[in-house]
């Protein structure tokens, strides 16, 4: 079983980004962490973060072609912006989960709505680097479940 993690805009400043709303781990300590439980579920993790808007569609895209089966998703802002983003992860035939280190629904008004919420199985915030713990859970449990 294939899995890809995305991360979206400014991820990649983890740790040092806003350390009271997003805690101290580094991106790399997230990729670690999902590689650990991939390897205990018994499933492949890959990710890909970038700050490029047109290259996470495309990445989006390859997903597809490939047949992964889930996607873990923290779009970052894009989750807020990104229509684009949005129409790309609605081509995906699997499923497809929301991630956030945050509780976007405590936050800002405008992180409130979720671009990406209608087309996900759902949304997983608020627990920092076990969000993304749980939400590599979800997906495994989810994909499973479909075949």
């Amino acid at each position: 079983m294939n899995i890809l993690v995305l991360h979206g805009i400014n991820l990649n400043m983890f740790g040092q980004r806003d350390p009271a709303q997003y805690g101290t781990a580094t991106l790399a300590d997230i990729d670690a962490a999902l590689q650990s439980l991939a390897a205990e579920l018994g499933v492949r993790a890959e990710s890909f973060q970038t700050n490029h808007e047109g290259a996470m569609c495309e990445r989006i895209h390859q997903a597809h072609r490939d047949a992964v089966d889930a996607v873990v998703i923290n779009a970052g802002a894009w989750t807020h912006t990104s229509v684009a983003i949005r129409d790309a992860l609605a081509i995906l035939k699997c499923p497809i989960v929301e991630v956030h280190m945050s509780n976007i629904h405590a936050r800002e008004a405008f992180r409130h709505q979720s671009f990406i919420s209608d087309i996900a199985r759902g949304q997983i915030c608020g627990f920092g680097v076990d969000s993304y713990l749980l939400g590599l859970r979800a997906a495994v449990n989810t994909a499973r479940s479909a075949t």
